[in-house]
């Protein structure tokens, strides 16, 4: 069975018993500003699980894509992974835990053909704090379906300490039978839903028992031990509570969302606990194997980067392929971070390898059927990361160079690596461990903030009017800065964002924010409007007004904590009120009228780092 199968097989199962199939939502949640992923299949359709109606009824089921940024470091073990897909179904107030289980094991056993025998659960143990007693529903059902087999499943409370002994169905407390998007009951915000699961659990063997030199050794074996015997595969969710100011009361509607990583139980359904050896990861590792011309399972380190480098690139092409592209912030920055750390483990590896050209093209066309837009963006998403790749590889041998001098790792040596080599924090922490060193992330942001407040105060009076004399050119040329950036704003986006400016009697240079080149139709396009904008001698207008104020009506300032509250204000425009081109916070001088700039031409664009570009404009003639 493959991942496609077994992704149809799934679906298919449910939609006989009544659900409707829905898409998958994109990786970077809509209207849902606490989480920047999509990290479970349920998180879409919340609205749904509090008691709004589903356009598409009561049963649902699909397999939902999802990113999980927290599991980075997690990387590297034979079942994490960032990106992964998760098989779900939902009753919306309709079916609850009888059909669930039922259905689930029903599922698993006989359409996906895993031996019974190899499978385990848990169940809320019940918490008094919160007036939830025990799931002892769940165990009553789970007891007569394993009966049904042939398989006697006794119920053993405090698994944890006890061991597997001859215990078939667990309990576990909060801490790993409840569930919420926060977590235990103590974390949920009001109005956040939740309710108590119930989990299964594929049995490799007693033999497989990984890190033989940890705790694991001699502790005792049980399913959540993390040992490696043990691989959990789903998760029944029995949303019925919802956390109010004065506790937990029901839901309007009991609800069941069920969660099962596809990845791991095709792993389970060929008894093969490395999901990196099933055909979710396979294709990715053949090549890598090729291309550096060494095995997968040579030795344990490089499995393990195999795992990570196979694992990061196809959350990076999954992540592109949903408009998250590496960056410096928020989506864009966990995406930098993947491919930074791809690299950085193909680099051990000792092999040169240009990871994106090898691999986008792979990952496509795995995903060509089920996700045929990554197949239709694949040349587009391998150029946007081999330019990540490429320039963190020009300063990653220099960085590596300069770490290795430092006898210990601090956060001013941290903050260093990070702004001269690029090192994501992150990076240089994992580095910091592996020599056996801690870095703390608070006094990495203290040295940042540090650097930030110097660079400030040391920039303050070239950004208050960007001239080094104020010449009726250079003045032409200050304004001209304000038209220029309204261009590319127009043409480009309102992504694009004013990083610096430099005025001389020849020429005017503007730094702003994107990723890539311009293209020729972008580059004619912005100076058309700007010589536009000069032919149409707009009148520019300057107040004095209140900093809050100002930026409500939608002035821009991109120094802003460098501004007192009262600032000067330039407009371009018709009208201070309306019909203007650009309004921003400026200390000047500007010309009274655009028509006294004169045509400019565009001399020149270039990149200046990461993210950041540069034009070069001039006078005509």
């Amino acid at each position: 069975m493959t991942l496609d199968q077994l992704r149809t097989a799934y679906i298919d199962f449910f939609v006989k018993r009544g659900h409707v199939h829905i898409p998958s939502a994109s990786l970077v949640p809509e209207n849902d500003p606490t989480t920047l992923f999509t990290g479970s299949g349920m998180q879409p359709i919340v609205p749904y699980l509090l008691g709004a109606v589903h356009p598409e009824g009561e049963r649902l089921v699909n397999s939902q894509r999802c990113f999980r940024s927290q599991d980075i470091e997690d990387i590297g073990d034979n079942r994490h992974t960032t990106f992964f897909e998760m098989l779900g179904n939902w009753s919306l107030g309709d079916y609850f835990k009888r059909e669930q289980l039922s259905w689930v094991f029903e599922f698993l056993t006989t359409v996906v053909g895993i031996d019974p025998a190899k499978l385990y659960v848990t169940v809320f143990a019940g918490n008094s704090d919160i007036g939830v007693s025990a799931d002892e529903r769940s165990v009553g059902i789970w007891k007569e379906l394993f009966s049904g087999v042939g398989i006697e499943a006794k119920a053993v409370k405090h698994a944890g300490t006890k061991g597997i002994q001859d215990g078939r169905i667990f309990y576990y407390d909060d801490e790993k039978n409840w569930w919420s998007r926060s977590g235990i009951p103590a974390k949920m915000p009001v109005g956040e839903p939740g309710g108590p699961d119930s989990e299964l659990f594929y049995d490799f063997g007693s033999e497989l028992r990984l890190h033989e030199t940890s705790v694991f050794a001699s502790d005792p074996c049980h399913v959540n031990c993390d040992c490696g015997r043990f691989m959990e595969i789903g998760n029944s969710v029995f949303m019925e509570f919802q956390k109010t100011d004065s506790g937990f009361a029901p839901l309007s509607q009991k609800n069941v969302d069920f969660g099962g990583g596809l990845e791991r139980i095709l792993a389970a359904k060929h008894n093969t606990p490395d999901v990196f050896q099933t055909d979710a990861f396979a294709p990715i590792i053949a090549k890598l194997e090729t291309a550096s011309g060494i095995s997968y399972t040579q030795n344990s380190e490089t499995t393990r980067i195999f795992r990570v480098v196979a694992d990061h690139m196809r959350a990076a092409v999954m992540l592109a392929a949903d408009g998250v592209v590496p960056g410096g912030k928020g989506q864009g920055y966990f995406a930098r971070r993947l491919l930074r750390r791809s690299v950085r483990f193909a680099h051990q590896s000792g092999r040169e390898i240009h990871l994106s050209p090898l691999l986008t093209p792979v990952i496509a066309q795995m995903y060509a059927t089920v996700h045929p837009t990554i197949s239709e963006q694949a040349k587009y998403i391998q150029d946007v990361l081999f330019e990540e790749e490429k320039k963190f590889e020009k300063t990653l041998e220099k960085g590596l160079k300069e770490l290795e001098k430092y006898e210990t790792l601090d956060a001013e040596r941290a903050f260093k690596l990070y702004e001269t080599y690029g090192f994501p924090f992150e990076l240089t922490q994992e580095i910091a461990r592996e020599r056996g060193q801690e870095l703390c992330e608070e006094d990495f942001q203290k040295a940042q903030d540090a650097h930030s407040q110097a660079s400030r105060s040391a920039s303050a009076g070239m950004f208050k009017g960007g001239l080094e004399d104020d010449s009726d050119t250079t003045v032409a040329f200050h304004t001209a800065t304000h038209l220029l950036h309204a261009a590319l704003r127009q043409v480009l986006g309102e992504e694009v964002q004013q990083k610096g400016s430099n005025i001389t009697a020849d020429r005017l240079r503007f730094d702003f924010s994107w990723g890539h080149k311009l293209t020729q139709e972008e580059k004619h396009a912005v100076i058309t409007q700007v010589n536009d904008w000069i032919d149409a001698d707009l009148p520019v207008h300057h107040a004095m007004q209140d900093k809050a104020e100002a930026l409500k009506q939608g002035a821009l300032a991109f120094f802003g904590e460098t501004y007192p509250d009262t600032v000067s204000v330039y407009i371009i425009g018709a009208s201070p009120d309306a019909d203007w081109v650009s309004k921003e916070l400026c200390g000047g001088p500007h010309v009274t009228s655009t028509g006294q700039i004169g045509h400019l031409v565009l001399q020149k664009e270039k990149a200046v780092s990461s993210g950041v570009r540069r034009v070069y404009l001039a006078r005509s003639g």
